[in-house]
């Protein structure tokens, strides 16, 4: 029976280090792209602790949110904002910017 338990922990210990790993990997990535794979990588990871600590339910939300969910919408952010360029001549507020004649919305100068 203890060769079971000995199996379990090694297990545990191996699941451990690719999280720290995985965590370390995503906290020290700078581009969004990559950051949403490499915590794709760690929702997998904790799934696997997850499951090797007997938490089946908790293995299961952790795949559906942690590795599917969140770099799904990380990635359609990233896509959203890089579509947007910075100087697009809008004001925030649906109309043009016009920095030239005056302040926007000024239209007789005064």
């Amino acid at each position: 029976m203890s060769g079971a338990a000995g199996g379990v922990d090694f297990l545990v210990a191996v699941s451990l280090l690719l999280v720290t790993v995985a965590a370390t990997c995503a906290a020290l990535t700078r581009d969004p792209v990559r950051q949403a794979v490499v915590l794709s990588a760690l929702g997998l990871c904790l799934a696997v602790l997850f499951l090797a600590v007997q938490a089946p339910d908790v293995a299961l939300s952790q795949l559906a949110v942690g590795s599917a969910l969140t770099p799904l919408l990380i990635l359609l952010t990233v896509r959203k904002a890089r579509r947007l360029p910075r100087g697009d001549g809008r004001d925030g507020r649906g109309g043009r910017d016009d920095r030239k004649g005056g302040a926007a919305g000024d239209q007789d100068g005064t």
